[in-house]
């Protein structure tokens, strides 16, 4: 994708995604668009501009000695390890993906699945405490007076509340001392680790980091300890951390407040609408309980897929594995969520009027990414805006009409219908209007006129600079295995994809864009400047 997306460490400090290539990282990419727009930041595209990559068939070779270099192998308890052996560096990259998002959250719930997200860092019964007994009674005791002052608050009954707080804050610093502040990352951090890091999107939780070649052993009992026996230490003061991130994603941003408008319009009574880092209310409303019901009904061993990648023998991967993540209870899967597909007769519009530059967004519908036409959507993105090269590029941002402009496939997510997204910021002197005509021209184009063998083989030519790419990244290998496993059922589907992309043809492009380019499929988002209403 084009975008660099804010997402926080165990320490909550803002770092930066390196931008990916479109088409084959697509599903990856898709994950950065939905974290990015969904924490509120729009940056501008890069160019993508790879003409000596070689044809498929030269690429063929690299990509078979990959795939014969990958191993999978499934515990009695359901959970899946796909391990990808490569020794060019004494390293070892790592990902823990939970096949559960804020999609699965009940109503009155949102934002759960990224708070233990959050809570997920802050150890075990004996990572992060000095006295875990000790503490476990603070804990327990906070939960209770939380339930008591919010009786006491909705009741009306201000004195008792007032009371009640000053009993909760009390008691609160006194379980604090307990606690071994980030200890967990201390130790990866101290035996070498980087990069511990996680993300919640509407479809699924990552946790990942890197180690040195010799920690694997350590890795396997740390990332197992913190899903065998978490304990949500530090709740309450967490749920602070999330509502200042939700002030300064969403309720303080201009384009955070419209993502979470268009959302609520474009997928209303569906769980593509609601917020991840959920809302204001149910993050205040949320409690420890709540969390670990979720943990318990849905961190299943059956929805957890761990790849690796890197210098390793996958025979002590697995040997490893049965010893710590063997240790998992099986449980039974709770259903996968049903979300059934808005009905429109007509577009549908949104306009805010904020203090900001003015943006546009047009999301049409289109169908989850386990449609036959899926890598037909992919193209047709990548021919809209897939780097410098591109028609929207060209048009909207050469000729100073846009200062930024993209197309995307699969917001918020993609396990269920999602939305194709457009969207641009007007330049100086121009105005929405005059970009959704543009982009109106550009689509009607699609629907009308096939797409030149020069540009379907430019987009193709980018696919396969992604699997170059791809080839010679752990974080990115690590990342794509356990997506694709998780998603599809199994890893080989990223190197089928590439086939499936490859086999796209003008009339596909011309056929999709007839059928998705629609008003009945259309949400229309304008975000007007406030000084002058547009």
């Amino acid at each position: 994708m084009h975008f660099n997306h804010p997402v926080k460490d165990s320490k909550f400090r803002q770092t930066r995604v390196q931008p990916l290539p479109h088409l084959v990282w697509r599903r990856w990419g898709a994950i950065a668009l939905t974290t990015m727009l969904c924490w509120w930041s729009v940056a501008q595209p890069v160019a993508l501009a790879r003409t000596d990559v070689p044809p498929v068939s030269t690429i063929q070779p690299y990509i078979d000695r990959v795939v014969d270099r990958v191993t999978e192998f499934t515990l009695d308890n359901g959970m899946t390890f796909v391990v990808l052996e490569r020794h060019q560096a004494p390293v070892i990259s790592f990902m823990t993906y939970v096949n559960v998002g804020s999609a699965y959250e009940a109503p009155g719930k949102t934002g759960v699945a990224h708070f233990l997200e959050h809570l997920a860092f802050k150890g075990t019964t004996r990572i992060g405490t000095s006295d875990y007994p000790a503490e476990k009674t603070e804990l327990d005791q906070l939960d209770r007076l939380f339930d008591k002052l919010q009786a006491a608050s909705i009741a009306g009954r201000t004195a008792e509340a007032t009371t009640l707080q000053s009993e909760f804050d009390a008691l609160q610093q006194q379980a604090a001392t307990y606690v071994r502040q980030n200890e967990y990352g201390q130790i990866v951090e101290r035996a070498g680790g980087v990069g511990l890091n996680a993300t919640t999107s509407a479809d699924a939780t990552r946790y990942f980091y890197s180690f040195p070649a010799n920690k694997l052993e350590l890795w396997m009992s740390l990332e197992s300890e913190r899903f065998l026996d978490p304990v949500f230490r530090e709740f309450y003061e967490e749920k602070d951390v999330i509502l200042e991130e939700r002030r300064l994603r969403t309720d303080n941003s201009p384009v955070g407040k419209m993502i979470e408008a268009f959302l609520e319009t474009a997928f209303p009574g569906h769980p593509y609408g609601r917020p991840v880092i959920g809302s204001e209310q149910d993050i205040r409303n949320l409690t420890r309980k709540d969390v670990s019901d979720f943990f318990t009904t849905f961190y299943t061993p059956n929805r957890i897929t761990a790849a690796i990648v890197g210098d390793v023998d996958p025979a002590e991967v697995k040997r490893l594995a049965e010893t710590y993540f063997g240790r998992y209870q099986t449980r039974s899967r709770a259903p996968d969520v049903v979300a059934i597909t808005p009905v429109q007769s007509s577009s549908q519009t949104v306009t805010l009027n904020l203090q900001t530059q003015p943006w546009y967004f047009a999301g049409y519908q289109r169908p989850a990414s386990t449609d036959p036409d899926d890598a037909t959507y992919q193209i047709m993105a990548a021919v809209l805006s897939g780097g410098r090269t591109s028609r929207l590029y060209r048009n909207l941002v050469e000729q100073k009409i846009a200062l930024a402009v993209d197309a995307s496939n699969g917001f918020p997510g993609d396990l269920y219908s999602n939305l194709m997204l457009l969207y641009a910021q007007p330049a100086p002197g121009h105005t929405i209007e005059e970009i959704a005509g543009l982009l109106d021209a550009e689509l009607q184009r699609l629907k009308t006129e096939p797409v030149s063998a020069t540009e379907l083989e430019r987009v193709k030519t980018q696919s396969r600079a992604g699997i170059l790419q791809l080839l010679a990244s752990n974080q990115g290998m690590v990342g794509l295995l356990a997506e694709y496993q998780a998603k599809t059922g199994s890893w080989r589907n990223l190197f089928e994809e590439l086939k499936a992309i490859e086999a796209v043809t003008a009339s596909d492009v011309q056929r999709v864009a007839q059928a998705t380019f629609v008003p009945e499929k259309l949400t229309i988002g304008r975000l007007l400047s406030e000084e002058k209403s547009e």
